[in-house]
């Protein structure tokens, strides 16, 4: 199995790779003139030119990609042009912001997306499987944005009132929760659909048939031979959510004035502050390519071939 890791790495650097030539070749491509944003309108033409030859601006595309590609693999990406920071030093904290809102989206999303899976798969072809199974339905056919555009006109000030709709600095934590509660929506629908179907495939095997025919209680049936094997599969559906996470919030972000990344996304190609836009779509492909990786492996350790393979 090291050797299968090896080779998902090498892929995920040979990604990175496709993704930093398509993401410089179109930031390449906007309009305007990178030391003009920098110094403004009222720049004089002697300034003008000594920005341009530190940014090396006058060389061929193919030597500024080769500056930038060395900038980021010694940690440098570059000063932003809206606000003259360092973009590492700008990001460090809308990205702790975007891993927190992701990694409790996740909390709330992955258990009760499981449990409810399972117990529809308990409750097969009964009243709260076929609701459970349309309202997956429904849900995941459904925008995250438009989801989270529901969410506030229901608890939002103009339905219940129960949660701020917009995210405020001198909020209080109940203004994580509208955002929160629209990605969780946006993952959960396939891991239940997913852990239902390997729950009645594992309920319906011959070891759980045995055990049941042993006289083992239901419930005995359910967390040693059922649960365990059933988790495997869907493990893998899970990390590739949140692997969805990492793109997906960008969208949510904005809707609700979350100080993450995702916002400083939107805010930097408005402002076409091109390192900025650079470093969070480097930042975000980044993400996907090692959830991926992750869900890769957990599909390999959970591949009962590959475990025998490896003895």
């Amino acid at each position: 199995m090291t050797r299968l890791i090896v080779v998902r790495l090498l892929f995920g650097a040979l990604t990175l790779w496709a993704v930093s030539l398509v993401v410089f070749a179109a930031t390449q491509a906007l309009p305007g003139d990178a030391a003009q944003l920098i110094l403004g309108r009222d720049a004089t033409p002697e300034r003008l030119a000594v920005l341009r030859e530190q940014l090396n601006l006058g060389e061929p595309v193919a030597v500024q990609y080769l500056h930038w590609l060395q900038g980021i693999a010694q940690g440098d990406l570059g000063t932003s042009f809206s606000n003259r920071q360092p973009v590492a030093d700008y990001l460090a904290a809308p990205v702790r912001s975007s891993l927190t809102l992701m990694g409790l989206s996740a909390l709330v999303a992955t258990p009760i997306a499981l449990a409810v899976g399972a117990f529809s798969a308990l409750r097969r072809d009964r009243a709260f499987d076929h609701s459970s199974s349309m309202g997956t339905l429904i849900v995941a056919s459904i925008p995250e944005f438009v989801v989270g555009i529901l969410l506030i006109l229901l608890l939002g000030p103009g339905g219940l009132d129960l949660f701020p709709s917009v995210y405020a600095r001198e909020g209080g934590p109940d203004q994580w929760i509208l955002p929160v509660l629209t990605l969780a929506l946006a993952v959960a629908p396939p891991i239940v659909r997913m852990m239902r179907a390997t729950m009645i495939e594992v309920l319906e095997s011959e070891y759980v048939q045995q055990a049941r025919l042993k006289g083992m209680s239901e419930r005995l049936v359910l967390w040693r031979h059922a649960a365990p094997n059933a988790i495997g599969p869907v493990a893998q559906v899970v990390a590739l959510q949140l692997a969805w996470l990492a793109g997906g919030v960008v969208a949510i972000e904005y809707l609700f004035n979350f100080p993450g990344v995702g916002k400083v996304l939107m805010d930097a190609i408005e402002n076409r502050d091109v390192p900025l836009i650079q470093a969070v779509v480097l930042l975000i492909a980044g993400i996907y390519i090692l959830v991926n990786l992750v869900a890769d492996v957990i599909g390999l350790a959970a591949n009962p071939k590959v475990r025998v393979a490896n003895r």
